[in-house]
């Protein structure tokens, strides 16, 4: 089968476009003929090895797996000894090791049945996303109806999905984004959005109950300052900060400053569980919740797939489709 693959941490020049052994099924697990694998900042970090903290965990002179992409949608092809909820023939998705590529093995618990009105493209650009952001709202922020909320980053893969779980949630929900995706933020239901080339939202007067920060670029006294007395900050992922440890250092002195100060100052990692898929499935199912997908790449161009992730103008969810669908 052909697979994207890559032997050493780099950019993505270090992705190459293979042919290799099929995996084969053990005994829990599923597999999947591959239909869609979208990418998020997580595959970007392990192929690059950085921060260099990471590579204590995925290998240190290289990935320990070699082929990447984790969120995942297709049909079953084949399942292992013990599987129970799976057969060959069903349309599910959900994260494994390896997506980028004509088939995976997938463990039966990190599945779930595809959502009956999303194309396996949308439901590939789901799970990580999708879970980062229901657990930074509803496990961290505690997000309730009537709250102000303020997503920075709401045109990136996990603030697309936040604001519109934000919503669903029943806050009232401002995006902070680039001129080019003002319009895209609002059309998902953000009540207000703020151009950030155009405005400092620290220096308005709106105050936030919450607050949830993707992109990883600001300093935690700046954000706290458009908190509300009580309100919380949940910073969400690792970017920015140096070579050793990303935003990883950013997120530890918010956690150490936080029983300090009156307002609650949250990190977390995120884990893609079966239960938070079946949260957003019926979320999606309802109408609620929609993925947002920017561009589609073939799996023979799974390298310029994570050069336009590199890039940081994805509007959006970027999907690569397997040859094998």
């Amino acid at each position: 089968m052909k697979a994207i693959v890559q032997d050493t941490y780099g950019s993505s020049d270090v992705l190459h476009l293979r042919d290799i052994d099929k995996p084969v099924v053990g005994e829990g697990q599923v597999l999947l003929r591959v239909h869609a694998t979208s990418l998020h900042m997580g595959d970007w970090h392990l192929m690059t090895g950085m921060p260099y903290l990471l590579r204590l965990g995925f290998g240190l002179r290289g990935p320990k797996t070699s082929v990447r992409g984790m969120d995942v949608a297709g049909r079953v092809e084949a399942v292992g000894k013990g599987v129970t909820r799976f057969q060959p023939g069903d349309e599910v998705f959900g994260t494994c090791d390896g997506a980028l590529a004509e088939y995976a093995c997938a463990r039966e618990d990190r599945l779930l049945h595809k959502p009956s009105n999303l194309t396996f493209e949308q439901a590939s650009a789901v799970p990580t996303s999708a879970a980062t952001a229901l657990q930074a709202l509803r496990d961290q922020g505690q997000v309730r109806p009537g709250q102000k909320v303020l997503i920075i980053g709401a045109a990136g893969g996990v603030g697309l999905f936040a604001v519109q779980l934000a919503k669903a949630f029943g806050a009232h929900v401002t995006g902070v984004c680039s001129t080019t995706k003002v319009e895209l933020v609002r059309s998902i239901g953000a009540d207000d959005v703020i151009d950030y080339t155009r405005q400092d939202f620290v220096e308005l007067e709106q105050r936030y109950d919450l607050i949830l920060d993707t992109a990883g670029n600001r300093e935690v006294s700046r954000l706290r300052r458009v908190l509300t007395p009580k309100g919380t900050l949940v910073i969400v992922g690792g970017e920015g900060g140096g070579r050793w440890f990303g935003g990883i250092d950013r997120q530890l002195r918010a956690a150490m400053l936080s029983p300090f100060v009156s307002h609650r100052l949250r990190m977390f990692a995120a884990v893609t569980r079966k239960e938070d898929l079946e949260v957003l499935k019926e979320l999606i199912e309802a109408g609620k919740v929609m993925p947002v997908i920017d561009r589609t790449f073939p799996l023979s161009d799974g390298r310029g797939a994570m050069r336009y992730l590199e890039e940081g103008r994805a509007r959006g969810k970027i999907v690569v489709t397997s040859a094998a669908a």
